[in-house]
């Protein structure tokens, strides 16, 4: 059974550290409680950057890629 397509998303694409991680923190207000935000960057440390968010806010990092340069986060709010 695959994953729900996510009912959130934002584009950090172009922007560099830290902006994509305090974007998605600020995203993350408008998401309930167990939905996936899905996130596009181009940054290449936003994989750092997206692990260790999780790590301290208790969030979900479900799954990421990288697709032709865009890289495509997964990110479960905690309940």
């Amino acid at each position: 059974m695959s994953e729900p397509a996510p009912k959130h998303t934002l584009d950090a694409t172009g922007l560099a550290c830290p902006l994509p991680v305090l974007k998605a923190k600020r995203a993350m207000r408008e998401v309930g409680d167990g939905e996936i935000l899905e996130i596009l960057a181009t940054d290449r440390g936003a994989v750092k950057d997206f692990q260790t968010f999780c790590e301290v806010t208790g969030h979900t990092l479900e799954s990421w890629h990288d697709a032709e340069g865009v890289l495509t986060f997964h990110i479960r709010k905690r309940p």
